[in-house]
């Protein structure tokens, strides 16, 4: 029986060589005779056609590997067939690692944000869309699930009382004393009650409300929403028939746009009250005095442009937790992530509507 003859089958064009069918020992002689000519050149070598391969291959292309990178040459493979990948790994040599990608630059990077922007506002919208159209179903057909939405206000609204009233108290407070510094060099403390009020009434008090529900039930939305979307609940809902923004979102948005005027409400009071304290106790303001100036400065358009606001506020801290919870992709370390993300929108979504109808009332006020 006749031994097979050594034929290589290559093709070199240029600096790229590329083998095909076998690399065994009978070709090696002549793929090392070919390498040996370009130790101080570059060559790239594509194995990608190479249908069996042995060790003496290996050794030849670590062989010549070797005596290039000491004679200043450059050998490394750029593609590899299953069977040549199989014999190398053998010896531990990992394929080469893919060429690292090149930096974005600003206007690289402008256009990522944009197009990510794009597609975040298209599913905003659409998400908007769907629980409008799901709330106007709800109630033309009287389906609403009311014992879900009185739970969700319960937690959203009553047990969010305290820290809202709270933290308006200290802010009128704060907003009193600051003002009366600067009045009192005038002999105009009593308008201190002005100010406080109307700050109150159309800016902080739902301002400053809205960031804490964010903070407090915006959060709680998103992370409730997404942990069921990562433990399947949500898929399980649509197994049995039930529509996700029907039973989950329809309820906790329509819950937050209630609550979030009544929770203006209060923080006005409070936040009028702790103006009082001050007037009364730094000031020496009658209580009377006070209290008839205050209602002197406040005013039917300016109460309803705060409550107006509140719900705008309300609407968008539901969606955006709810966006955030429904988009939710991975595994329970997303949740956190999410959540957080939630919190930052709601609070951007927060100060630049407050912005833009505070531009808007004055204005048309």
């Amino acid at each position: 029986m006749s031994k097979r003859a050594p034929a290589l089958q290559y093709r070199l064009e240029g600096q790229r060589l590329t083998i095909w069918n076998r690399l065994e020992r009978v070709e090696t002689p002549e793929l090392y005779q070919l390498l040996e000519q370009r130790l101080k050149q570059k060559t790239e070598i594509d194995l990608s056609g190479v249908t069996s391969m042995d060790s003496s291959a290996v050794a030849c292309l670590i062989r010549a590997w070797r005596l290039c990178r000491e004679q200043g040459g450059d050998l490394h493979l750029e593609a590899i067939s299953p069977e040549a990948k199989r014999s190398l790994g053998m010896f531990r040599l990992a394929p080469p690692a893919p060429a690292q990608p090149q930096k974005p630059g600003v206007l690289e990077q402008l256009g990522q944000v944009l197009f990510a922007a794009k597609d975040y506002t298209v599913e905003m919208l659409q998400l908007a869309a769907d629980t409008t159209f799901a709330m106007a179903s709800a109630l033309w057909h009287r389906s609403l699930r009311i014992s879900h939405i009185a739970e969700q206000g319960v937690y959203m609204g009553t047990q969010a009382l305290g820290i809202v009233m709270l933290i308006n108290f200290i802010l009128g407070l704060t907003l009193t004393l600051l003002s009366a510094a600067q009045l009192q060099q005038f002999g105009a403390s009593i308008y201190v009650a002005d100010l406080t009020a109307i700050a109150m009434v159309r800016e902080m008090g739902p301002l400053m409300t809205a960031v804490l529900i964010a903070g407090r039930s915006g959060s709680s939305i998103a992370a409730e929403i997404a942990t069921m979307k990562v433990s399947e609940e949500l898929d399980a809902l649509t197994v049995m028939g039930l529509d996700p923004i029907d039973y989950l979102a329809l309820p906790r948005l329509i819950a937050l746009c209630c609550a979030m005027p009544m929770l203006v409400l209060f923080a006005d009071v409070a936040g009028i009250i702790g103006g009082l304290g001050i007037g009364v106790t730094y000031l020496d303001i009658p209580p009377v005095a006070y209290l008839k100036e205050t209602y002197d400065a406040l005013s039917a358009s300016g109460l309803c442009s705060g409550l107006f606001k509140s719900i705008v506020y309300g609407w968008g801290i539901g969606l955006i937790g709810l966006f955030y919870g429904f988009r939710v992709h991975g595994g329970a370390g997303e949740v956190g992530r999410v959540t957080t993300a939630s919190v930052v929108a709601s609070i951007f979504f927060i100060v630049i509507v407050g912005c833009l109808f505070s531009i808007l009332f004055y204005m048309i006020l």
